[in-house]
């Protein structure tokens, strides 16, 4: 059992204090957020690169994507458990100072030409992606359960601030690195290992009292009584927390395939660093900036609608990314806006929809085992991209990417019955 000391006192909390708590929680993710982000588009931006400068393969470029992303699998396990025993703060601030030991490490990986530790490396980094990504969860602890949505995105939309800076900070930081001693490409890992450490500091000061405890509290307070020696039933997780899982899933590894390889495309045609990280960067804005939009969307036409068009959307992407001239800045730099916002609709809807059917008691656990599958389903694309693109083309690539996120269509659809036992209530 937890005891947190600054939990509001009163047996009862009071909707005003939940109002305020709520508050102060997405002021502090949000600040966390913002370096968090800068943290997260470092391996984005440049981990393919790395990858292929320093193993000397395009087919194996993808390889990075894949490590950081099998390392944000394990963490979001591990975030998830220890949120359940010991609360959002303790776990998220674990998990961004991990993220910034492996950031820290590619970067003493690059300096003395260690694959190995290379790839140790980025599979410790992948801790501040997973971490990232949990973050979004204390947004939505104490949310009315009408406002779900909207508080899901202000913890994500944060990260565009961060997430837009790091890769356009791609040549400053390579520059620096130089001047260093240190390999241009391991420049922005600088960035991300100041960056997460200082995300996980300010969660651990300053992400008081913590929400998912006090949501616990409240959940507990308001649940019926149970007799003396009466079974107590295990809290069910409902169908909407395996549709929401799916839609997750099925937008990573889509957006996850088609963005890994896109700086290699790029440079294959002869763009710099610096029109790799415009590209990126607003692919990244793309994925965190419409979270307000997509939010209020989310809880005001609902999670069904959200989630078709986030996969007709990142059909959209992966057409038009197919259909761009390699030459063509403006064309790839849309198509890869548009695979940011096909994610985001994605994230936000699936996010919604396990936050509904879920309680206080089972959620934790039920978002951090999703939040596995969805690494592991990115872990898969970022390392089966380049297998892909080698052996066919960015063209084929950006097609399948583009087809298999429209296939959370017909699965939706087919499960509109079974969601709407799971539509917002006081749960």
């Amino acid at each position: 059992m937890v005891h947190e000391t600054d939990l509001p006192s009163p047996t009862t909390v009071s909707e005003l204090e939940r109002a305020r708590v709520h508050r102060r929680t997405l002021t502090v993710v949000i600040a966390s957020q913002i370096l968090g982000g800068a943290g997260l588009a470092a391996g984005i931006s440049v981990g393919a690169l790395l990858a292929q400068d320093m193993l000397g393969s395009d087919g194996l470029a993808g390889l990075p994507t894949g490590l950081f992303t099998l390392g944000s699998a394990l963490a979001a396990f591990l975030v998830g458990r220890s949120t359940r025993a010991f609360g959002r703060r303790r776990g998220l601030a674990s998990g961004f100072l991990a993220g910034a030991i492996g950031a820290a490490g590619i970067v003493v990986a690059a300096l003395v030409d260690s694959v190995p530790m290379l790839f140790a490396a980025l599979f410790v980094y992948g801790a501040g992606t997973a971490t990232n990504l949990q973050a979004r969860y204390a947004g939505s602890d104490l949310a009315l359960p009408h406002r779900r949505g909207l508080g899901t995105s202000m913890a994500m939309v944060a990260t565009t601030i961060g997430a837009v800076a790091g890769p356009n900070l791609i040549e400053p930081m390579g520059a620096l690195a130089t001047s260093l001693g240190i390999p241009a490409l391991a420049g922005p890992f600088l960035l991300a290992a100041v960056a997460y450490g200082s995300a996980g500091i300010v969660l651990f000061l300053f992400l008081r009292p913590d929400p998912y405890l006090l949501a616990q509290r409240i959940a507990a307070d308001s649940a019926p009584r149970v007799r003396h020696g009466a079974s107590v039933h295990r809290p069910r997780v409902g169908a909407g927390a395996y549709v929401g899982a799916l839609i997750m899933v099925l937008t990573q590894i889509a957006m996850v395939a088609i963005m890994t390889m896109t700086p290699v495309h790029m440079s294959a045609h002869h763009h710099g660093l610096g029109a790799v990280g415009l590209v990126i960067g607003m692919h990244v804005g793309a994925m965190w900036l419409p979270s307000l939009v997509t939010g209020a969307l989310v809880d005001k036409v609902g999670r069904i609608p959200v989630a078709i068009a986030a996969g007709a959307t990142l059909l959209s992407a992966g057409v038009l990314g197919a259909l761009a001239p390699g030459d063509s800045l403006g064309l790839l730099v849309l198509a890869l806006v548009l695979l940011g916002l096909g994610w985001n609709l994605g994230l936000v809807s699936g996010t919604a929809l396990v936050v509904d059917a879920t309680v206080p008691a089972n959620r934790p656990q039920t978002q951090g085992t999703i939040d596995v599958l969805i690494a592991l389903a990115g872990a898969g694309g970022g390392a089966a991209s380049g297998l892909l693109m080698t052996t066919t083309s960015f063209q084929i690539l950006a097609l399948t990417g583009g087809v298999l996120a429209v296939l959370l269509v017909p699965v939706v659809l087919g499960a509109r019955g079974r969601l709407a036992a799971d539509a917002p209530s006081t749960r």
